[in-house]
């Protein structure tokens, strides 16, 4: 399955909703409300500057392939320049009291309130997603993580590391491109709180939030050399994390990309985290409410077009009630609409790019020839830019690759189970271990499975739910470390 083919025959949207009296009428989000520049260069020291190079690469919406700006590609000698200063602005920005720092963080978390709608419209052009998960999930936690830390600032010595907890000095953190702009919140407002200062490399398909968050901490008066954004390719984030001066090194992304950031580290004094990739496990026991769990595998899986590194990619159903959550969960993606992620009715929207469209097709071709059963319902997908249909595949065993392998696209493998033990066994059979997901109604299984299952977040009756009060990440090849609540403090203080 190509962008441009689809093997589904395409039905009219008013058909897609049997039983609905209610034809679909498009509902778009104006980009009015965004004001893309045609050339973006690096934020370094509190301005906008040009790679030392000249170097530029273009970021495209993967919905239509349009080019939305033309950026600065930053290389070695502007990591140097910009770790520098970072270094520099270090020894006043540790200085301040948490309460003067606190005020800055506050002052951001405003005015990403203030800009959200903006940032929404930006994040749903250059990621591809439907624009009412960056309107309603990403933008309220990108806040909501700023104002968290900001309460933290003032209050270090009460968070059990001490008395006397000291910033490290410069981070140096690089983010992908799944969720732009929260994975910056992520790391950037623990490291701020903790009074650290920070160099970032957004991913090189998703630059432009970052970009407009540099412009949030101009308006926001924050010192110059506290943020410093460096859009540009892995060998920019090869040399930020190489850098003698940094000291601390966080990193969301690949586990192959995290393996080699961990060996570049060691034997340094730098502190590291990691929360690299998934391959969750979402149980469904027979005594589970089947609507409430459907809706939590479609969240689970489809969310973010299933580019999740904690997805719920594996679904495991106990055998008496299979039956029953196929077609329910069938019928419920019968309903999803795919298509332009502007209009406010959509559920699934573009691959981030045509490289990621390429190894989610790869993947899924290769569950049809290892003898998996395809289904996909009927939908239309959009002749330019980068689609894949929601895709479940049935009949899997733990030897498939769809059930090994992360996909990161919306792409559900589910397998049967007979006994809680069984789902247990199946659920740790991964060398992943970052989320896991139970279904039932009854609270002893729920604490009893959540006990045995190795994963960082065991979520029970819901599934991706994200607060900045709690800590998040990972066991095994799905990392190390924890960021969110006061455990995500720890990796920027010496402790």
């Amino acid at each position: 399955m190509t962008k441009t083919k689809q093997t589904q025959q395409t039905q009219p949207a008013e058909q897609q909703r049997p039983g609905s009296a209610f034809a679909y009428a498009p509902a778009p989000e104006s980009r009015s409300v965004v004001d893309i520049a045609p050339s973006y260069g690096l934020f370094i020291d509190g301005e906008f500057a040009d790679a030392a190079d000249g170097r530029v690469f273009k970021t495209v919406s993967p919905s239509t392939e349009e080019v939305l700006a033309e950026v600065a590609q930053a290389g070695e000698a502007d990591v140097d320049r910009a770790v520098r200063a970072a270094r520099k602005a270090f020894e006043s920005w540790s200085a301040l009291p948490g309460s003067e720092r606190a005020k800055y963080l506050f002052r951001i978390a405003r005015i990403i309130q203030e800009r959200s709608r903006e940032l929404a419209v930006l994040e749903t052009l250059d990621n591809g997603k439907p624009i009412k998960e960056t309107r309603d999930a990403d933008l309220p936690l990108v806040a909501a993580h700023f104002f968290y830390y900001a309460g933290w600032a003032d209050k270090l010595s009460h968070a059990g590391y001490g008395p006397n907890p000291r910033p490290l000095g410069v981070a140096g953190q690089v983010i992908p491109w799944n969720f732009p702009l929260l994975m910056l919140a992520w790391k950037i407002a623990p490291a701020l709180a903790t009074g650290n200062t920070v160099v970032l490399k957004p991913a090189e398909t998703t630059p432009l939030s970052a970009l407009f968050f540099a412009d949030i901490c101009r308006q926001a008066g924050l010192p110059k050399g506290v943020v410093n954004i460096l859009p540009g390719y892995g060998d920019a984030g090869a040399a930020l994390v190489a850098h003698e001066g940094v000291s601390k090194v966080a990193f969301t992304g690949s586990t192959a990309v995290g393996k080699q950031i961990a060996r570049t580290v060691a034997g340094t004094k730098k502190k590291v985290t990691l929360e690299l990739g998934g391959k969750g496990a979402n149980i469904v026991f027979d005594d589970a409410p089947i609507d409430q769990a459907v809706e939590g595998i479609v969240n689970g899986i489809f969310f973010n077009q299933g580019q999740v590194c904690c997805a719920g990619s594996r679904l495991l159903i106990q055998e008496s009630v299979a039956d029953e959550v196929l077609d329910a969960l069938k019928r419920r993606l019968s309903t999803l609409r795919v298509g332009d992620p502007l209009d406010k009715n959509t559920d699934i929207g573009a691959i981030n790019s045509a490289e990621q469209l390429a190894r989610i097709t790869a993947l899924a071709e290769a569950g049809e020839a290892e003898g998996a059963e395809r289904w996909s319902p009927a939908c239309e997908l959009p002749s330019a830019g980068y689609w894949f249909a929601p895709t479940l595949f049935t009949g899997v065993t733990q030897a498939h690759r769809i059930a090994r392998e992360e996909i990161f696209g919306p792409v559900l493998s589910v397998l049967t189970f007979r006994t809680p033990a069984e789902a247990v066994e199946k659920a740790n059979n991964t060398p992943y271990g970052l989320s896991a997901g139970i279904w039932t109604e009854k609270g002893s299984r729920i604490l009893s499975v959540a006990n045995q299952l190795r994963a960082g977040v065991v979520w029970a009756n819901t599934f991706n739910k994200f607060d900045p009060t709690s800590p998040f990440g990972g066991y095994k090849e799905s990392g190390f470390g924890r960021e969110g609540g006061r455990h995500g403090l720890e990796a920027y203080l010496d402790v």
